[in-house]
């Protein structure tokens, strides 16, 4: 099943929370072992994320009717436990996007799959991936936890081999849905990250957020990073939020925004400036706002992929990548 085939990041993660380390993002060159081959369908999927700056994606199953989001992987180990992501409200509202557009996902009077299969329907035809059962190597969770991308798993109807006369009939059920889901990439912020003086963009400078919704000051432990062309854009739910650029070499910014709902119109727009600190002061920063190290480029994952993720990557080499990138 190529849908655990994907390396298992969640427990390279679940380690850190236990260590009390925040390094909760772009985890791929933290693999140093790995539990099975991994297939060459899967390395073709893996080198298509790293090399495309991903935003929102879903991946397409068959045999249930629900929208399941991350993580897959419990905690504890135990079969079906509640797996809560660090961004696990924007999870949420992403997985309902879906079903409640589907013509049947969420219907709560709609019969399961199979014998006494469960109507996933009366909780919202939705289901944290983990609650329903664990799995280890899922492409949701890989995506979520190696690069910038939000990625739920789609079961889009109890036979997983539809006869071809019920193709059209499926697409009337998933079209609006689809669409619809396409349209959740621009909620949130977006922008660029340039330098304040010469207005180059930078690029990997760490984008990290705070909810302070309602008086809450909640660190949002998962960062993501502006892209090629130091544009970033970040996934969240209507609420009050502090967002932080920080690139190294540079003068950290933080700005206050609210977002709003307002379907189907383009992400709020959010730019940083940052300013260069002084010569004396430059310092080699590896730690965000929350703790995270800054994630290494998408070149260095490609290279990684060539030399076998397999083969042991560790810190000293990631960080002497971390500073020739920076140099």
């Amino acid at each position: 099943d190529l849908n655990r085939n994907f390396p298992d990041l969640d427990h390279i993660m679940f380690g850190y929370e236990q260590a009390h380390i925040d390094h909760n993002n772009h985890l791929l060159a933290m693999v140093d072992r790995l539990k099975e081959p991994i297939q060459p369908e899967t390395k073709a999927v893996m080198r298509l994320i790293m090399k495309v700056p991903f935003v929102l994606s879903a991946n397409l199953h068959g045999g249930d009717l629900v929208a399941n989001y991350p993580f897959d992987a419990s905690r504890s180990g135990d079969l079906t436990e509640y797996s809560q992501s660090p961004d696990d409200q924007t999870f949420r509202h992403l997985a309902l996007s879906y079903a409640t557009h589907h013509a049947d996902m969420s219907l709560v009077d709609r019969p399961g799959c199979g014998d006494g299969g469960y109507n996933f329907g009366k909780q919202g035809g939705i289901t944290n991936g983990a609650a329903w059962y664990s799995i280890e190597g899922g492409m949701q969770d890989f995506n979520y936890l190696s690069s910038n991308d939000f990625e739920i798993t789609l079961e889009l109807g109890c036979d997983k081999y539809p006869k071809a006369d019920q193709l059209q009939l499926e697409w009337e059920k998933n079209k609006d849905a689809l669409m619809h889901f396409m349209w959740q990439a621009h909620i949130g912020v977006k922008g660029d990250v340039m330098d304040a003086v010469t207005g180059r963009p930078l690029p990997n400078s760490v984008i990290h957020v705070k909810n302070v919704t309602g008086g809450q000051d909640t660190d949002i432990k998962h960062d993501i990073t502006s892209v090629h062309d130091g544009d970033y854009y970040r996934l969240l739910t209507p609420g009050e939020y502090e967002i932080t650029a920080q690139q190294d070499g540079y003068q950290p910014q933080t700005q206050k925004v609210v977002v709003v709902d307002n379907p189907h119109q383009p992400a709020q727009r959010l730019d940083f400036k940052l300013a260069p600190l002084p010569p004396f002061q430059e310092t080699m920063m590896l730690s965000s706002p929350g703790g995270s190290i800054s994630a290494p480029d998408y070149e260095m994952y490609d290279e990684a992929m060539r030399e076998k993720i397999s083969n042991t990557l560790s810190k000293k080499w990631l960080y002497s990548r971390m500073y020739k990138r920076n140099a």
